[in-house]
């Protein structure tokens, strides 16, 4: 990354931060007092957040495609209005029909302004020099759960979870969208080129296929763990407290692995990157199954280190290999099956591990290595744009 990038990664690594801690990392936190007030059971906050995602991934290829042509000024003060006008009908709930309608929404707002349309953002500004500025980006978003659950949780215990919903949606309003609206440059010739725009023909070939897997094999770890990682120690032997302060290891991993990535692995090409980060979780697997509760500390490390390069691969991989020609489309189809796993992981793992127990790492391992199976068979070489 550049100095001349500088302003602007440290704009849209405060906005993502904020984006990523008022959505995707709200229920963690709230969804059981939201669902006591309601009188339903939480597994009706988690439906409807995982509905969100669906709807997510559905709208991400037309969000980059957007940004493709007008680039991320416009798209990205959208998803400040729309995650806080969200957050403000969750607040408003009284029924689990508002609070449905509500989780749609923040879905709507996550496609406009999570890492995808930000990544986007990123390629429609700097072309094939945004890998630096990607990895920047998440080098400060990786800290949203850091930030995002100990506010969430004073917001609950001192103004409760309606107040911090409008706090949430507050904060877009107040930090989010000026951000965004001032520090992301305009796009010459955005109206013209969005009206005479023809949809590009991106064919779904054995690369793009490839990629595709790879993102879903190793989001589906992701969502899985970010859930049942505690559960997961604590089947190994593991106290709760062993257990709580193990996982409180993966942020600070994420962090540190970015930073590698943007110092000395920045020199290789984003593939290899992305293999070291698929074998990450596997060896970590292996520690805790020798080793039991004792290797947990050395599990969250290793694991936390490889989600902290895959985020990033999520943007860079693509740009390396096809160009920024319609990076933003392609990302989002690229992305899509993602998404999908993403939402559907944490109930799938949810019922193994009932099943399994630890031996569900079996599994997650398995999906890692498939994934680093599909990127031997990809080839660095960038297609022609």
């Amino acid at each position: 990354m550049s100095q001349r990038q500088l302003p602007i990664i440290l704009a849209l690594g405060t906005t993502q931060t904020l984006a990523w801690a008022s959505s995707y990392y709200l229920p963690a936190i709230l969804a059981d007092p939201i669902a006591h007030d309601l009188g339903i059971s939480s597994n009706w906050i988690f439906g409807a957040f995982s509905a969100s995602l669906v709807i997510s991934a559905m709208l991400g290829p037309r969000i980059g495609r957007q940004i493709d042509l007008v680039g991320g000024r416009q798209v990205l003060c959208a998803s400040n209005l729309t995650i806080a006008a969200g957050l403000v009908l969750l607040g408003l709930s009284q029924h689990v029909a508002v609070m449905s309608i509500a989780w749609l929404i923040l879905g709507i707002g996550m496609a406009l302004g999570l890492y995808d349309a930000a990544f986007a953002a990123l390629g429609r500004i700097y072309g094939v020099n945004a890998r630096g500025a990607i990895t920047g980006i998440t080098l400060m978003a990786g800290f949203a759960s850091t930030v995002g659950w100990p506010l969430t949780a004073w917001g609950l215990s001192h103004i409760g979870w309606r107040e911090t919903c409008f706090a949430w949606a507050a904060a877009h309003i107040l930090i989010g969208l000026p951000l965004n609206l001032l520090m992301l440059p305009k796009v010459k010739g955005a109206k013209e080129a969005a009206a005479t725009a023809v949809k590009p023909h991106i064919p779904l070939d054995r690369t793009m296929i490839l990629l595709a897997f790879v993102f879903a094999a190793a989001w589906t770890v992701t969502g899985a763990m970010a859930v049942h990682f505690p559960r997961i120690l604590e089947a190994a032997g593991a106290t709760p407290v062993e257990a709580i302060a193990a996982g409180a290891l993966i942020g600070p991993a994420q962090v540190g692995a970015r930073v590698l990535e943007a110092s000395f692995l920045s020199r290789f090409h984003p593939l290899w990157s992305t293999r070291l980060a698929c074998i990450t979780h596997p060896i970590g697997a292996a520690v805790l199954a020798v080793f039991g509760a004792a290797g947990a500390s050395a599990f969250a490390l290793l694991h936390g280190s490889g989600n902290g390069v895959l985020t990033i691969a999520r943007g860079t991989l693509p740009l390396s290999i096809f160009g920024p020609k319609d990076y933003g489309y392609r990302l989002g189809i690229i992305g899509a099956p993602a998404r999908m796993a993403q939402a559907v992981a944490p109930l799938a793992f949810g019922l193994l591990i009932d099943v399994m127990g630890t031996k569900v790492l079996i599994v997650s391992s398995a999906l890692s290595l498939a994934a680093l199976a599909a990127l031997f068979l990809i080839h660095p070489e960038r297609k022609p744009t």
